[in-house]
Formats: C-alpha cells, sequence, structure tokens
C-alpha cells in the first residue's frame, strides 16, 4: 500500500513570451512540513540572506496563502525598483499561482496545511530598466509558471522514460555543442 504522504517533490519550468524582462523560471520544492521540508522551510525563513531575503507569498499584506510558500529569489536583489517587483507583482503573482495549483487539483486541497513551498523565482534583472512595464504581463507569466511548476513537481514530470527516450534529442539553451566535440 501506497503512503499519501507527500515527503518532497521537486519541480520546475519555464514561461517566457511576453515583453523583456518578465519571462518567469520558478523552481519549487513541496512536502510535508512535518518532514524534511518543514526543516528546509523553517531555515530559510529564519535565515535571512542581504539580497536573497526570503518572504512568504501572500495575496495582500496580512494575507498570507495556504499551503505555506516561501519565496526566494536567485538573483541578487541590488535595487529599490526591483524590490518593489519582486515583492508586489511577483509575490502577488507566486501566491495566485499556488492557490491555483489548489483548486486544479495538483495540490490536495485537503493538505494545504499540512504542505509548505519552496519557490525560487527567477525575476530578470533587466525588468527594472523596462520603463513601460506591464505589470499584468508580469504577473501573469509568474502565476502561470508558479503552477505549471507545481504541476510538474506533483506529476513527477518529465518522466524517467521520457528523459531517457529523449536524452540525446535535447540541446541545453546555453551549452550547445556539435557532434564534433566543439561549441
Amino acid at each position: 500500500m501506497m503512503s499519501d504522504k507527500i515527503y518532497m517533490r521537486v519541480g520546475e519550468a519555464l514561461v517566457a513570451g511576453g515583453p523583456a524582462g518578465t519571462a518567469a523560471e520558478p523552481e519549487v520544492a513541496i512536502g510535508e512540513m512535518s518532514g524534511p521540508m518543514g526543516t528546509a522551510f523553517g531555515t530559510l525563513l529564519g535565515d535571512q540572506v542581504k539580497g536573497h531575503s526570503r518572504v512568504l507569498a501572500l495575496l495582500n499584506t496580512d494575507v498570507m496563502i495556504r499551503p505555506a510558500t516561501i519565496m526566494v529569489s536567485k538573483v541578487t536583489v541590488e535595487s529599490s525598483r526591483y524590490t518593489n517587483i519582486l515583492m508586489g507583482t511577483v509575490q502577488a503573482a507566486v501566491a495566485n499561482g499556488v492557490l491555483d495549483a489548489v483548486r486544479n487539483g495538483d495540490i490536495p486541497k485537503e493538505k494545504a496545511n499540512d504542505l509548505g513551498i519552496i519557490v525560487s523565482v527567477w525575476l530578470n534583472p533587466i525588468v527594472v530598466e523596462q520603463k513601460d512595464l506591464d505589470h499584468r504581463i508580469l504577473f501573469n507569466i509568474h502565476r502561470e509558471a508558479t503552477a505549471k511548476a507545481i504541476h510538474k513537481a506533483m506529476s513527477h514530470e518529465p518522466d524517467i522514460d521520457w528523459l531517457l527516450e529523449n536524452q540525446e534529442k535535447i540541446v541545453h539553451k546555453y551549452f550547445q555543442m556539435g557532434l564534433d566535440g566543439k561549441l
């Protein structure tokens, strides 16, 4: 008999296609707070690092979501404009993406108080250079990417058979080596 306990699931997603700086590439870890996820979550929340603040995903100030979700920036935060975008538009997008994953059934609703989620957020630093940043597009992309990463984590995607079958067909975007072994 299989346990319904969710120790830890990991996933990632990339959603792009918007204006410069709006692409999202979250990485997520999801698990029961009574296991290693709880330790990781508590450690992250209590061990703040300059330039990589850890904050809870909120719908708005004073409205934390469930499952409890902590955001960690993959990019060193160095400007107040970047901070405001990350801790405003993107934070709300991540919170909504988590709730979308519950609504879609990727996260069991009955486990909403037992699970914790860590979301490593990638927000392109060039976002601060965009004069007329469309926050709605930025919000939608990060919301979709969060829900997609959670779906992939909870569904174990891509699965090992697909990976083994497609291993030689996939070319990493930043490592494109020719058949001769040269870049």
